[in-house]
């Protein structure tokens, strides 16, 4: 089956995002603690908009009584992220409601977590984590690092533990009880990054996505550190996470999932998300545009484009089993130069491109012979100056496979220079 078809490039969006927590701690294996965490989750189907006008009676009453607490309370602070709580304004409001869903608007256990994340605070010195050079060049971008927005414009914190399956990486990184603190520290640092991205605002951007990536992690050998982590959060960022995807995870995972999803709240289920190694990028696409997600997981954004401006929009398509997509670029000038980003989620697949002149007896240009492409490769970039007028035609050759796949591209094209 063969399409031709030269996709619209649609607009990116831009919007919020943060994490869950809840009071229990527990000595269970990593696996099981992220299950715990995802089920610390708010009883709300929907993220809050935290606009006060919007909060039933009762939570109203909520909200005044812990600020009435507050006003007579001998703090060891008054202000978090850089918001007084007693100043009043939208955004303390909407920081002192993540605390109380927190705690299902129980007044006096949110003031409780509250009064020990912000003696936490200090005593961990979070309000000067943000600068500090911890010593993890290998592992910024690697391991824990916030990259993009999902389509509702929340900030995404990607963790992947897999390097660790590396007994050197894991000595240094782990090897004593100072070098483990050293790391919880710099792991707070990146969710502190992510959080200056927040408005704390009604309807604002107030929470973040994270995505973990199971693939090689060594569980056991991380239990204490994961712990240690997901105990940090729970206490000290209620509800500074609106989504938890887990991609490239194992077998046991989804079995485990399988026997505590029933015990699960509508609302955690909709927002815990597993995704099996092959179903990565499709799963990434539901929440992020191609364009944010990170090469290594079948999307078009390397390391360093963020720090270029807002990334170029790109186009989704699907390739389905047995089929061969053809997407047409035309109206190319001659002596225009056009560029392309294509991928598709674990390639293994054929792929082409050839440009096609308008002039009739001209023949067509192979610019990339058909081959095989490997579920390794990174997403395609190349260019292509025409000599005369046509079109530029990228092939996807699915036919040998029953399985369809994701796909992104987007190109550019540069005018050819007026000669006087």
């Amino acid at each position: 089956m063969e399409t031709a078809t030269p996709l619209p490039l649609p607009l990116p969006t831009q919007g919020p995002t943060h994490p869950q927590e809840s009071p229990k701690r527990s000595r269970k294996s990593l696996v099981s603690s992220l299950m715990e965490a995802a089920t610390l989750r708010s009883p709300s189907f929907r993220e809050d908009s935290y606009f006060v006008s919007q909060l039933k009676s009762s939570e109203k009453k909520a909200l005044q009584d812990f600020k009435n607490i507050l006003a007579s309370a001998s703090l060891t602070s008054d202000s978090i992220w850089g918001i007084s709580l007693l100043s009043g304004d939208e955004r303390a409001d909407v920081i002192l409601l993540k605390f109380l869903r927190a705690r299902d608007f129980r007044v006096s256990d949110a003031f409780s977590m509250l009064q020990k994340c912000l003696q936490w605070r200090k005593d961990f010195k979070a309000d000067e984590i943000i600068d500090e050079d911890l010593g993890f060049k290998e592992l910024e971008g690697v391991v824990a690092y916030m990259h993009g927005y999902d389509r509702e414009g929340h900030p995404v914190c990607y963790n992947a533990y897999g390097v660790f399956k590396d007994r050197e990486m894991y000595d240094r990184t782990f090897g004593d009880e100072e070098k483990l603190k050293k790391f919880l520290r710099w792991r707070v640092q990146v969710l502190e990054r992510g959080i200056n991205l927040l408005h704390f605002k009604p309807g604002g951007v107030n929470s973040i996505i994270q995505v973990t990536d199971l693939k090689d992690m060594p569980k056991r050998e991380l239990r204490v550190a994961s712990n240690q982590i997901l105990s940090l959060f729970q206490d000290n960022y209620p509800e500074l996470v609106a989504r938890k995807v887990f991609i490239n995870v194992p077998w046991y995972f989804s079995m485990l999932y399988s026997m505590f999803s029933p015990f699960l709240t509508q609302r955690t289920k909709s927002k815990f998300v597993i995704a099996r190694g092959g179903n990565v990028s499709e799963t990434l696409y539901r929440f992020i545009r191609p364009e944010n997600v990170p090469v290594q997981y079948g999307g078009l954004s390397g390391p360093d484009d963020l720090q270029t401006g807002t990334p170029k929009p790109a186009s989704e398509f699907t390739v389905k089993g047995g089929e061969k997509v053809n997407l047409e670029i035309d109206g190319i000038e001659a002596g225009a130069t056009i560029t392309w980003d294509i991928v598709v989620g674990g390639w293994d697949l054929d792929y082409s491109a050839e440009f096609i002149p308008i002039a009739q007896g001209s023949y067509t240009m192979a610019i990339e012979k058909s081959r095989r492409v490997p579920p390794s490769e990174v997403p395609i970039h190349n260019s292509f100056t025409a000599r005369e007028a046509g079109k530029m035609v990228l092939s996807i050759d699915n036919t040998s496979s029953r399985k369809r796949k994701v796909a992104a591209y987007r190109y550019f094209v540069r005018k050819p220079t007026a000669v006087n």
